[in-house]
């Protein structure tokens, strides 16, 4: 077992307002935690992980393949990979939750 203390963890902020923390790395998948301020935006891209989610506070919108998703505290998504994608926070709380990415991410900045 590898133990990943929360000390360890960077957190970066990939654009104004989104800020990813990576947590644990395995050969198979990879965990992130995301923070995504109020207005803030994750612009459309696309990445060869498939992307499973669940988001723990506040409300996101998710634009995959031209349909919006809203996506609420206790609800879990799934992004296939190569699937391009973009996020909102329309609202004035912020949005946090868990991303899990298979095969994994091993840079917490999504743009690289």
């Amino acid at each position: 077992m590898q133990e990943v203390p929360q000390a360890a963890s960077e957190t970066v902020e990939a654009v104004d307002g989104v800020h990813l923390t990576r947590l644990a790395v395995g050969e198979a998948m990879s965990v992130q935690h995301f923070h995504i301020e109020g207005g803030a935006v994750v612009p459309e891209h696309d990445h060869p992980h498939e992307q499973v989610g669940f988001v723990v506070h506040g409300t996101a919108t998710f634009e995959v393949d031209g349909e919006e998703y809203v996506i609420g505290p206790g609800d879990s998504y799934v992004i296939p990979g190569d699937e391009p994608h973009r996020v909102e926070n329309r609202t004035d709380e912020p949005v946090s939750g868990i991303d899990v990415f298979s095969p994994p991410r091993t840079d917490a900045d999504w743009r690289d």
